[in-house]
């Protein structure tokens, strides 16, 4: 593999620019404890949106603007809503503390809907298919299927569903005899792949979708395999008990599905629609 396909997976000069661009859209919040605002609220101030920084191809920079799936939906929402939309694009790590506490209103983001999680937030209607599967390298020959991930060194995104899941994986392994290797935790997951194009992780573990962008983007470096996980969906969250807000969330993904749009921005951004999605989803994880 070259050096130009390895430096392009992470460019200090991209980070700079994603950076730039997060303070230019970052809005004022209330410094100390915030509950999560009332619809009311939100119409005098404005829907605090938050959103991540680099996370193709759901949400991420081109060129200087934020693009993607999610982010397409942020255009639309903001003709559909009778409010302003004050989108702060972060790192993953603070968005859902963020919103749990009312800090943000909303994560416009892939956020996988787990047991845990549902404790403390909210979720729209599931947005896509997020079921789990492992990315190699494509010139590692000794990964073949998922019995040969056994005693392997695996990256995924820390405080993320993925790590919360890869229980499930060791199940899998331990049933022919193996077992889970060393887990590496990554801020985010273009670090993780430029790990594994470096061979210092042997696989990584994360949502299809993600995996097949990346995939298509760059296929002499890495190769998708199998699903190490059961179903699996990402939503939108907002604060536990902001009903009002979810309904209004829900109104809007509901009319961009009946006109057409939310099957287009799908097929557009992952290769595929998902007309069979849940409305609503309850997690066994």
């Amino acid at each position: 593999m070259s050096n130009t396909a390895i430096a392009s997976l992470k460019s200090p000069s991209r980070r700079l620019l994603i950076g730039l661009i997060a303070a230019q859209v970052v809005v004022p919040v209330l410094a100390g404890k915030a509950q999560a605002a009332s619809l009311d609220e939100i119409k005098k101030r404005g829907l605090i949106v938050a959103t991540e920084d680099d996370f193709r191809p759901f949400e991420f920079v081109k060129d200087g603007t934020p693009t993607g799936f999610d982010n397409e939906l942020i255009e639309d929402l903001r003709k559909y809503a009778p409010f302003e939309i004050k989108q702060q694009i972060l790192p993953w790590t603070g968005i859902l503390a963020g919103v749990s506490t009312g800090k943000y209103d909303v994560a416009i983001t892939a956020v996988i809907i787990t047991k845990e999680r549902k404790q403390s937030l909210d979720f729209t209607s599931p947005i896509a298919d997020a079921t789990h599967y492992y990315l190699k390298r494509k010139d590692d020959k000794s990964i073949n299927s998922i019995k040969d991930l056994s005693g392997k060194t695996v990256g995924v995104q820390a405080g993320s569903a993925l790590l919360a899941r890869l229980p499930e994986l060791g199940a899998k392994l331990e049933k022919d005899g193996g077992k889970l290797g060393k887990v590496v935790e990554y801020t985010s997951y273009p670090e993780a792949y430029q790990d594994l194009a470096l061979g210092r992780v042997d696989y990584v573990v994360n949502t299809v979708i993600n995996l097949k962008t990346l995939a298509a983007e760059k296929p002499n470096v890495f190769e998708v395999g199998q699903a190490v996980s059961g179903k699996s969906f990402p939503a939108w969250a907002v604060a536990k008990g902001n009903t009002e807000l979810l309904a209004f969330l829900n109104g809007f993904i509901a009319k961009e599905k009946e006109t057409g749009r939310f099957a287009e921005l799908q097929k557009k951004w992952f290769g595929e629609a998902f007309p069979d999605l849940p409305v609503s989803f309850e997690p066994e994880f």
